[in-house]
C-alpha cells in the first residue's frame, strides 16, 4: 500500500466514529422535525384552525432558526462543538415537556411555544453539527458526508411521521363525524381527549433527549478546525468581512427557499391528500412517501458524489427536476398529484448537501458565522408553508364565492397553492449554475 493510500485509509478510520455519532444527531432532529406533517392536521382539528393558522406549527419550529442561529454561533465559539450539541439536546427536551401543559389547556400558543423551544435546541444542534461534518474531511466529498446525514435524518423522519400519524391521527375521521351530531360541551370533551393523546409521546421524547444530551459529552468527537482563507495573488488577505462573500449570501437565499419547498413537500402532503378526498387512514402515510424518496436519492448521492458527479451538477439536476414536478403537481389531480408532491423528495434530497459546501467554500475563520447564517436560512420553513396556506385559503374563498362546493374548492385551492414552488426552484437553479461562483476567484 502506498503512502497516499495509507493516509486515506487512516483518515477514513479517524472519521468513521464521528460520522456515526453525528448521523445519530441528524436522526434525532429528523424525527422531531418531520412529525410536523402529523401535528398540522392534528392541531387544526383540536384547536379548530384555518389552513393558514395550522401551518404556524411549521413556522414556530423554523422561525427559531432566525432567532437563535447567531446566538448559537456565539455559544459554539465559547463552549465548542461537543458541549453545544449536548446543550441543544437538553433544550429540545425542555420543549417536549411543554406539550404537557399545552395539552391540558388545549391552547394553541402554548403548543407553539413548546415547538419553538424545540426548534431553538435544534438550531444549536444544527449550527454545531452541519459545519462539523462539512469540515471533518475534504470539502470535495462534503456533500457525500452530508448525504449520509440526510439518510439518517429522513429515515428518522419517516419513522416519526408513521409513529405520530398512528398516535395522533388514527380515528380522527370518526371523531370529526361525531362533531356534527353532538352539543358544544360534548365536542369540547372529545377535543380534550384528543389533545391528551399527545402527552405520553412527548414525555418519552423528553426523557430520551435528556439522556442523549448527557451521553453526547462522552462521545469520541475529535477537534476540527476550519481551513484558512485563500490569499489574493497580491499576497493580501482576500476577505475581511462576512459581507464580502457574495456566494455565501446567495447560498443563504437558495437554502432559505429550499427549506421552504422541502417543508411544503413533507408537511402539506397529508392535508393535501385529505383535501382531495383521500381518507385520513391512507393520507397519514403520505409524508412517508416524500421521505423515502429523499432517502433513496441520498443513497444515490453517497454513491455518485464526488466520484461521478460534482456537487454543483447534483444541484442543477435537483433544481430542474423540482421545476418539472411543480408543473406536474398543478396540472394533475387525485392520487397522481399526491405522488408528484411525494416525488419532490427526489428533487430536494441533494440540495442541502450541495449548497452547504458550495456556500462555505473559502470561508476560513468566518465558517462558524457563515454556518449560523445558513442555519438562519432554515427559517424558509417558517415563511413559505404559511404562504402556501394563505394561497390555499384565498383561492378557496374565491372559488366558494363563484359557487363551487366547499369540497371541490378545497381540492382545487390546495393544488393551486403549489404554484409557490416554481420561483423557489428557479432561484435554486440560478445558484447551481452561477450563483455559487459569484465573488470567488476562478
Amino acid at each position: 500500500m502506498s503512502g497516499t493510500e495509507q493516509e486515506t485509509a487512516q483518515q477514513k478510520s479517524n472519521t468513521f466514529i464521528p460520522i456515526i455519532v453525528i448521523a445519530g444527531l441528524f436522526f434525532i432532529f429528523g424525527f422531531v422535525t418531520w412529525i410536523n406533517g402529523a401535528l398540522i392536521p392534528f392541531m387544526k382539528t383540536i384547536n379548530e384552525l384555518t389552513d393558514a393558522q395550522s401551518y404556524l406549527v411549521a413556522s414556530a419550529s423554523y422561525i427559531s432558526f432566525v432567532v437563535m442561529a447567531l446566538p448559537a454561533s456565539y455559544i459554539i465559539n465559547k463552549i465548542g462543538f461537543r458541549k453545544s450539541m449536548s446543550l441543544g439536546l437538553i433544550v429540545m427536551a425542555i420543549g417536549a415537556l411543554i406539550f404537557i401543559p399545552a395539552a391540558e389547556a388545549r391552547t394553541y400558543w402554548v403548543f407553539l411555544t413548546g415547538i419553538f423551544i424545540q426548534g431553538a435546541g435544534m438550531t444549536l444542534l444544527q449550527t454545531a453539527s452541519n459545519p462539523y461534518i462539512t469540515i471533518l474531511g475534504p470539502i470535495e466529498s462534503a456533500a457525500k458526508r452530508i448525504a449520509i446525514m440526510g439518510i439518517a435524518n429522513k429515515v428518522a423522519g419517516a419513522l416519526g411521521s408513521v409513529i405520530f400519524g398512528a398516535l395522533l391521527l388514527s380515528g380522527i375521521d370518526k371523531i370529526k363525524e361525531q362533531f356534527e351530531v353532538v352539543d358544544d360541551a360534548e365536542k369540547s370533551r372529545l377535543l380534550d381527549i384528543m389533545a391528551d393523546s399527545v402527552v405520553m409521546p412527548y414525555v418519552v421524547m423528553a426523557i430520551v433527549l435528556f439522556a442523549l444530551g448527557i451521553l453526547i459529552r462522552k462521545a469520541p468527537l475529535p477537534h476540527v478546525e476550519e481551513s484558512p482563507i485563500e490569499e489574493l495573488k497580491s499576497g493580501k488577505t482576500a476577505k475581511t468581512s462576512i459581507f464580502q462573500f457574495l456566494h455565501l449570501w446567495l447560498g443563504v437565499l437558495a437554502l432559505f427557499l429550499y427549506v421552504g419547498v422541502e417543508v411544503i413537500a413533507g408537511d402539506t402532503i397529508i392535508a393535501y391528500g385529505i383535501a382531495l378526498g383521500i381518507p385520513v387512514e391512507q393520507a397519514k402515510f403520505f409524508t412517508l412517501f416524500t421521505l423515502m424518496a429523499m432517502v433513496a436519492t441520498y443513497a444515490l448521492g453517497v454513491f455518485l458524489i464526488p466520484k461521478y458527479i460534482s456537487q454543483a451538477l447534483a444541484l442543477k439536476a435537483s433544481a430542474v427536476l423540482g421545476i418539472i414536478l411543480s408543473f406536474c403537481i398543478v396540472f394533475t389531480s387525485g392520487f397522481a398529484s399526491v405522488l408528484f408532491v411525494a416525488s419532490l423528495g427526489i428533487a430536494n434530497a441533494l440540495v442541502w448537501p450541495a449548497i452547504w459546501p458550495l456556500a462555505l467554500n473559502g470561508l476560513g475563520k468566518f465558517t462558524k458565522t457563515a454556518s449560523a447564517l445558513l442555519i438562519m436560512a432554515i427559517s424558509g420553513g417558517a415563511i413559505i408553508p404559511p404562504l402556501y396556506g394563505a394561497l390555499v385559503d384565498a383561492k378557496k374563498g374565491e372559488l366558494i364565492i363563484e359557487g363551487v362546493s366547499e369540497v371541490s374548492a378545497a381540492a382545487e385551492a390546495s393544488s393551486f397553492g403549489y404554484w409557490i414552488l416554481l420561483p423557489c426552484y428557479l432561484i435554486i437553479l440560478y445558484y447551481a449554475f452561477s450563483g455559487h461562483k459569484v465573488g470567488l476567484k476562478s
